[in-house]
């Protein structure tokens, strides 16, 4: 049969609502660094891969590594007990603190050095059973294989799988209640490169709301944890399978500055986008809602624990993977998504559809709640379905002649089959059959009393069972060791079905940025290899979505000119939202994605680095002013004239004047490297960073408001920006739309117009000049009345008790 006649096949019925089983997904990982190269593997047990990268050169601060334990958040890192002192220093470093993130505590496993031996690592590789291998391979066939899959020409690599293996075997990891003949899955290794990843640390992914956990509404969800909260991947994500949320996650956590893989992904979502195009959209979408877990039933099948709903499942997998295939295939091939998945889903799906469709028996199997197969698979199976189905009338001629030989005072008898035990003769209990020993009949063995049954065997029954046997274990065991044959020729297949899941993921989420593209009008960035960025019209993506109207901006950064920003403005007038819109907009560009504005133009970036809330600072030990510091100090230390700075509020966790002077030096330094400073935004309330000159003036500086209007007492917003500077910073306003008191409002202004006058403050609770003349006279009296030439009188204690407190009332 053609591939293209497989797509026309009819889908078995359904078997009742299905799942998604979700499975704790843990994530182990083996390190190693030698000689400035770092090579990491990880096993995965959610879609049991083993993902390897290999060697690629890294720095004594480990920033590589840092950047991939964020991401990955190992439970277990194992490595050398004889390490290099930094790599030791870094995980000790690490055990120490990474729990105070948002990431928990990794465990540390050290194994001796010599289970990292080259050799060692490598005959641990070769010489392991791989469900994914044919098992027809000679030794021979197997190293070349595993060599096509493998690099075994990086032996920092293989040692780290070498590793990592002895790990998995020793921890049982996923089969820990299993027999121990049963090994560790692994269904597929997968290469994974880090390189043109743009740094980003945790607070920023926090501050520009990339993700966003709640605790779920529900109460019968609690003990599972959290739930996606209003973010940009909650909002990016109308993925239709599972494994597609998963790749966007993932890109989400490693934007890329590679210009042609974006370009690419922009391909496709462009294509996707075409009016013509809908038809084509509606028919990926609807194939990909039948990608099932494929991962989870290829590890089930590894362990022969396969579920009745695991091979529709399958089937549906591969039927719509032909679908999707058919599909691309109609598409230009100039797209390489659509050239690919053309190319990789092979005619090996059509085999595991075909094979599934024809061995297994859907409907059967959700009657009796087990693997059957159809008939005219097995001829022997056949045979002994047939007798089982004729042995209703033929067990009713044999209770009949039964009932001949039995006594005239027994009315009537049956034959039943019981599996396990055989074939029986079952009469109705009679009122004389009281004692066990009125149960005896001649020519009978009395088996047992049930529901007033008495159950015997006869000459007939055991020549039943030796002519029939145990005909339902008999099948079952049969339908068992073919079900075992099935699962292995699915298995010599599974690379097909893990690029299923690869390429249909791809699919997925381009298509799911795509709808978000076409919902929201966002547009195609432009990249350029120029520093700096055009933006026309920008527009917060979740900010958008929550008010009536927003007013977009634009955003004008150059090479040489316009490189740091200082924006100033009234709190609430939407700076800190204009700084994550920067943000955000060429964060979604590093993805690949369309981005919410009328036209983009992105220059090359390298990281990401903001300064906007401050974290939570008790559980890390520092005050909060450190923690705006630590951020800050990342920027400075890190920032490179390719990376994107955003700053907002910086200082105001101290004394005015330091952090005023913190402020302008961090500035200033960067003025100093010239067209080598980072493209910066800044947002501050500290006006007299201007109006003192603290910055050089310079072509690379550019001030910007954002516009107000003052109507009488009322502050209108605009939220709108230009530029300029702004001088005022309308505090008594902001206050009076935040609910304070006209009373304090009031204080408050009368305090900041005596300060900016240079003016003394008049307390509010100070004396009148009568009640101070009272006083006066009341001291002076009490003085008066002292005897002084009394050797009892303690004039320093009426100094301290009358006069002192007098004179501070009174002054």
């Amino acid at each position: 049969m053609s591939a293209t006649s497989a797509t026309s096949c009819v889908l078995p019925p359904p078997l009742g609502p299905e799942q998604e089983e979700q499975e704790g997904s843990e994530t182990h990982m083996s390190v190693l660094w030698y000689a400035g190269q770092l090579a990491i593997t990880y096993y995965d047990t959610e879609d049991c891969s083993v993902y390897f990268m290999p060697e690629i050169p890294e720095n004594e601060d480990l920033k590589l590594l840092q950047k991939v334990i964020e991401e990955l958040n190992p439970q277990c890192i194992v490595t050398s007990a004889k390490q290099d002192q930094n790599i030791a220093k870094f995980l000790t470093n690490l055990t120490a603190t990474t729990g105070d993130k948002d990431i928990g505590k990794p465990e540390i496993v050290l194994f001796p050095n010599i289970d990292f031996g080259l050799e060692v690592s490598k005959q641990r590789i070769l010489s392991r059973q791989f469900p994914f291998i044919p098992s027809h391979m000679t030794a021979t066939e197997k190293i070349l294989y595993l060599s096509s899959v493998i690099p075994f020409e990086s032996p920092l690599m293989i040692r780290a799988l070498g590793g990592l293996l002895k790990f998995l075997d020793r921890r049982r990891v996923g089969v820990e209640l299993e027999d121990s003949s049963v090994t560790v899955p692994i269904l597929a290794f997968k290469k994974f490169m880090l390189s043109d990843t743009v740094n980003m640390d945790q607070d920023t992914y926090c501050v520009l709301q990339i993700f966003k956990s709640d605790i779920h509404p529900s109460v019968y969800k609690l003990s599972s944890g959290l739930k996606e909260g209003f973010s940009l991947y909650g909002i990016l994500n109308r993925c239709r399978c599972k494994w597609g949320e998963k790749l966007l996650k993932l890109w989400l956590t490693r934007p890329t500055r590679n210009l042609t893989e974006l370009n690419k992904r922009l391909d496709v979502i462009n294509f996707f986008l075409l009016a013509q195009n809908h038809e084509t959209v509606l028919t990926l979408q609807n194939c990909l809602k039948n990608i099932k877990n494929v991962p989870l039933i290829l590890k089930r099948m590894a362990l022969s624990n396969t579920k009745v709903t695991d091979w529709q499942a399958l089937y549906k997998t591969a039927y719509n993977a032909l679908c999707l295939r058919d599909t691309c295939r109609s598409l230009p091939d100039t797209i390489e998504l659509f050239q690919t998945i053309s190319r990789v889903f092979t005619d090996d799906l059509h085999y595991i559809a075909n094979l599934i469709s024809k061995v297994v028996d859907f409907e059967g199997s959700l009657f009796e709640n087990r693997f059957t197969v159809r008939s005219n698979v097995d001829a022997t199976v056949d045979e002994k379905k047939r007798k089982l189905m004729g042995l209703s009338d033929f067990l009713t001629e044999v209770a009949r002649k039964e009932l001949e030989t039995l006594d005239n005072h027994i009315p009537s008898c049956s034959v039943i089959y019981i599996p396990l035990i055989g074939f029986l003769l079952s009469i109705p209990r009679l009122p004389n059959m009281v004692d066990k020993t009125d149960f005896e009949i001649e020519g009978l063995d009395f088996m047992f009393l049930s529901e007033d049954k008495l159950h015997y065997r006869s000459a007939r029954t055991k020549e039943l069972d030796s002519l029939l046997g145990d005909l339902h274990s008999e099948i079952r065991d049969q339908e068992a060791l073919i079900m075992h044959q099935l699962q292995t020729k699915i298995l010599e297949k599974s690379e097909v079905l893990n690029s299923v899941i690869e390429y249909a993921a791809h699919l997925d989420v381009l298509l799911a940025l795509a709808a978000m593209a076409r919902e929201n009008a966002y547009c195609r960035p432009r990249f350029t290899h120029r520093h700096g960025f055009h933006i026309k019209d920008g527009r917060h993506p979740l900010m958008e979505l929550c008010a009536k109207t927003f007013v977009a901006n634009p955003v004008d950064s150059g090479e040489a000119t316009k490189r740091i920003k200082i924006i100033t403005g009234p709190n609430s007038s939407g700076k800190s939202v204009y700084l994550k819109q920067v943000g955000l907009i060429v964060f979604m560009a590093l993805i690949g994605s369309y981005v919410p504005a009328a036209e983009a133009e992105i220059g090359v970036i390298d990281g990401i680095y903001t300064r906007i809330h401050s974290r939570e600072s008790v559980s890390v030990g520092l005050s909060t002013f450190m923690i705006d510091l630590n951020q800050v100090a990342k920027a400075v230390n890190n920032a490179t004239e390719r990376s994107l700075v955003l700053i907002d509020e910086f200082g105001k966790g101290t004394n005015t004047m330091d952090g005023l002077s913190l402020l302008a030096a961090v500035l200033r330094y960067w003025i100093r490297q010239g067209t080598q400073c980072p493209q910066v935004f800044v947002s501050t309330n500290f006006h007299s960073l201007m109006q003192l000159e603290l910055l050089p003036d310079t072509p690379l500086l550019e001030y910007l408001t954002m516009e107000t209007h003052q109507d009488g007492e009322e502050l209108i917003f605009f939220y709108q920006i230009k530029q300029g500077m702004s001088t005022i910073s309308h505090a008594a306003n902001i206050a009076a739309l935040a609910g304070m008191p006209a009373k304090i409002i009031e204080r408050g202004v009368e305090v900041s117009e005596l300060i900016r006058n240079g003016k003394p403050i008049k307390r509010l609770d100070h004396p009148s000049k009568g009640d101070r003349m009272e006083k006066c006279k009341s001291v002076v009296e009490k003085f008066l009345c002292i005897d002084l030439d009394d050797p009892q009188v303690d004039l320093e204690e009426f100094m301290s008790k009358e006069v002192l407190p007098s004179a501070a009332s009174v002054l």
